[in-house]
């Protein structure tokens, strides 16, 4: 199999793929690396470091629709492409090229929150559940059949960082298991129900901005989805001047949000108790 997935989130499907005796992954396919950080370091992709451990061949395609990429990654001869998270569509003739197709694990229970921010709007929606999907890749985004799909109950509490944690928990196992059924012949696709399909969009920093006379429990969600990207983020008053001011950690009790952490801009992360002492 060829493996296609870039952040630590798909690192850690391929981890689960590595291990398994059962799977053979002859080559990874990631986004070229990027700068990182104040100072720009130019940094690989979580899956193409874990590749290179074990010794595993990696493509780093600028152009999708690239000759060489696609003759490289044909001649692997994989049977099955997995992706998870990779970060781009792929063009229809790398779906072509696997003899069982392409694979995708997406976190949600689709058709609902079809697109790149699964995880993030469930809890912004307040949810109760969401979950995870393994679905056949076609031409249109998360729209092909599904394979094999797990609910996972959304807590109160939920961050993205604590769902990312259960999904990668119950969907690794899920991946493994609904592979090898698939490849026994043991699992027939079933179309998703598209008119019931819902979707989400491409999270930018402008998203993270939040207006603290909302609505505490609305405040409150978008808080817990929106930490590390793109952060919530919302604007006060210092000395007659606005001071962009991020909201780090909050909670949310009988009706009322507290902020707890709050980092001010050009400043450190510090309470909210910190923060008005500051401003007196």
């Amino acid at each position: 199999m060829a493996f296609f997935g870039t952040p630590d989130f798909s690192a850690r499907f391929l981890q689960g793929l590595i291990e398994d005796p059962y799977f053979e992954v002859v080559g990874v396919i990631t986004q070229p690396d990027e700068p990182v950080g104040r100072k720009k370091i130019l940094t690989a992709p979580p899956t193409k470091i874990l590749a290179l451990e074990k010794c595993i061949q990696v493509f780093q395609p600028v152009k999708m629709k690239d000759e060489e990429f696609l003759k490289a990654v044909e001649s692997l001869k994989a049977d099955v492409f997995i992706i998870v998270a990779y970060g781009r569509i792929l063009p229809q003739a790398l779906l072509e090229l696997p003899r069982l197709g392409c694979i995708n694990v997406h976190p949600s229970l689709l058709p609902k929150w079809r697109g790149p921010s699964p995880m993030q709007s469930a809890i912004v929606a307040g949810d109760s559940e969401t979950g995870i999907s393994v679905m056949k890749i076609d031409a249109e985004m998360d729209h092909g059949p599904i394979l094999a799909q797990k609910a996972i109950a959304l807590q109160p509490s939920e961050t993205v960082e604590s769902l990312t944690n259960t999904v990668v928990h119950v969907g690794v196992p899920l991946l493994l298991e609904t592979l090898k059924t698939y490849h026994a012949g043991m699992i027939k696709p079933v179309e998703q129900d598209h008119s019931r399909a819902t979707f989400c969009k491409l999270l930018t920093r402008e998203d993270g901005q939040i207006n603290l006379v909302d609505d505490p429990k609305i405040l409150d969600q978008k808080i817990r989805a929106y930490n590390p990207w793109p952060g919530t983020w919302t604007i006060l008053e210092r000395a007659g001047k606005p001071l962009r001011v991020k909201i780090l950690k909050a909670k949310l009790e009988q009706g009322m949000l507290e902020l707890t952490q709050v980092q001010p801009e050009g400043g450190k992360p510090m309470t909210w108790a910190d923060f008005e002492r500051g401003q007196r």
